[in-house]
């Protein structure tokens, strides 16, 4: 979705933010932003390692199982 912007894109559209925002509120717009993309990978990082421990779990579970 975001490969076909190119750096002219991306100028247009770090001007129009700093345009409708100002210069005082981008840094915190920012800020913002990259807080919530952590907590995301966060929990992202998170559920897949609590997926990844059950499945290890069943798999140790069948092979201790009788055939």
């Amino acid at each position: 979705m975001l490969s076909n912007i190119g750096v002219p894109g991306l100028i247009l559209i770090l001007v129009l933010a700093l345009i409708i925002f100002g210069p005082k509120k981008l840094p915190e717009i920012g800020r913002a932003f990259g807080q919530t993309l952590r907590e995301f990978k966060k929990s992202t990082r998170e559920l897949t390692s609590d997926v990844m421990e059950d499945f290890e779990e069943e798999k140790k579970e069948a092979t201790k199982a009788p055939k």
